[in-house]
């Protein structure tokens, strides 16, 4: 039965001389596995849509085992993304976290224009380091350790100066802070930012230039957050790790 699908290459892995095995996050889908058989031949007419992070229309045939894809036109293939060395490292580590954290073939419309929207905005001029924060916040949700952003998870004050507890999974209020010695106490906009990235809708994202400290403190926060709760140990994030290590030196 052939198919068509509109979607965003994850990743890919060669397969035999020829073949590439190629997993595509769709919008109509989700996520599938398909066999680009010829891909890795420089002319052959699927190589230029079986890469990474190319956004396109796809057509494959599903049979009993795995599917075998017969056409795929790029729509953009994100350049910038896979020629700069920063986006590259942010785009792959988005990549990776959703392939880690969505099953196959479980449809999820959003979350596809979600990662479209962000690589659109990181191929032009956008902070990748900024987007790849939005998209750690919202993701929360598909890991099922989305944090209490509303209130002080421990006596729901809506109001006050809080913190941020990993113990706890969210904000603490300045009446309940000594709850967690251990708390980021981050600036107030650090903390207001957690919650707009969580609810914002991604297709009204404007420009968003953060300062330094703000972009620090929303790192810590979130690797601690995710250290805690999501499990993961991903190659990507680890090869971020070291190029801020290259930048330092």
């Amino acid at each position: 039965m052939l198919e068509k699908a509109e979607g965003i290459v994850l990743r890919t892995i060669a397969y035999g001389e020829s073949n590439v095995i190629v997993t595509l996050f769709t919008r109509e889908a989700g996520k599938i596995a398909v066999m680009a058989r010829g891909a890795k031949k420089p002319k052959n007419r699927l190589s230029s849509s079986a890469q990474p992070f190319v956004y396109g229309m796809f057509l494959y045939f599903k049979g009993t085992g795995m599917a075998t894809l017969n056409q795929g036109d790029p729509i953009d293939a994100f350049r910038v993304l896979r020629t700069d060395l920063t986006k590259t490292a942010y785009a792959s580590y988005m990549t990776e976290l959703l392939d880690k954290l969505t099953n196959d073939r479980e449809r999820n419309p959003f979350l596809f224009e979600l990662l479209l929207q962000l690589f659109k905005r990181m191929n032009e001029d956008a902070d990748p380091e900024v987007l790849t924060r939005i998209f750690e916040t919202k993701m929360t949700k598909v890991a099922g350790i989305k944090p209490e952003l509303d209130r002080c998870t421990n006596c729901r004050n809506l109001k006050g100066t809080f913190s941020f507890s990993v113990k706890e999974a969210g904000f603490l209020c300045h009446l309940c802070s000594e709850i967690d010695p251990y708390r980021f106490e981050a600036d107030q906009k650090t903390i207001q930012l957690l919650r707009t990235f969580f609810y914002m809708d991604i297709m009204r994202l404007g420009k968003i230039k953060l300062s330094q400290s703000i972009k620090l403190q929303l790192k810590q926060i979130l690797d601690s957050y995710y250290d805690e709760y999501s499990g993961l140990h991903l190659k990507s994030k680890r090869f971020i790790e070291q190029m801020e290590k290259w930048d330092l030196s």
